[in-house]
């Protein structure tokens, strides 16, 4: 279980075969062989490290298939966080580190704020996940939702994220990982019946405030 509160920005050194090798800006303190840490919002399983920061991960092709792990290139930069503890402030949203889909960025706009505005791809699988001023991870970054159109959204990024995260190298056309809302991912699996019928529908939450 992730934050989204990005603690560094690595760089991937190489991904050949099942093994992806990254160098985090700075080592982490007390890494556990077997730990997750999200890598570009994916949760990953560490195997090994050293104190220069170099760090190695198992992937499966089903993993590289299914986020932009699997087409970057050596000297991209990556977004690191570990796993949550017990007790830590949650100051982002819950983050699971199963990414449901990979999206392109549509557009980056700075703003008369000096904020950038993101415009992102929405791929239908998890239209129902994504809602205005609701969260959603972005290459394991949590960002507040601006705007929802049919097929794209909107974030935008304040001073702090630009800095601390990877996304200011974030072009059009670059492939992001996106992770939906866990809480609508239960409630769409609802209404579309998964379970015994139920007069639980999108107005009603509409009506009672949740969309």
């Amino acid at each position: 279980m992730f934050t989204g509160l990005i603690q560094q920005v690595g760089t991937l050194i190489s991904a050949s075969g099942n093994k992806l090798h990254v160098r985090a800006a700075a080592n982490f303190d007390s890494l556990r062989r077997g730990e997750s840490v999200a890598v570009n919002g994916v949760c990953l399983t560490l195997e090994t490290w050293d104190d220069a920061g170099n760090m190695s991960f198992h992937t499966l092709p089903e993993t590289l298939k299914r986020t932009n792990l699997g087409n970057l290139r050596p000297g991209a930069k990556l977004n690191l966080e570990r796993a949550l503890r017990l007790g830590d402030r949650l100051g982002g949203h819950i983050v699971t580190g199963h990414v449901d889909a990979v999206g392109r960025m549509l557009g980056v706009k700075t703003l008369v704020s000096g904020d950038v505005e993101l415009k992102i791809e929405l791929p239908e699988t998890i239209r129902l996940q994504v809602a205005e001023k609701g969260s959603v991870a972005v290459d394991g970054v949590s960002l507040t939702v601006i705007r929802v159109a049919a097929d794209y959204f909107t974030c935008e990024l304040i001073p702090t994220t630009l800095a601390d995260t990877a996304l200011v190298d974030r072009v059009p056309g670059a492939e992001v990982n996106l992770e939906g809302d866990v809480l609508a991912k239960y409630v769409g699996r609802r209404l579309a019946g998964g379970g015994a019928e139920s007069a639980l529908t999108m107005d009603k939450l509409h009506e009672a405030g949740f969309l």
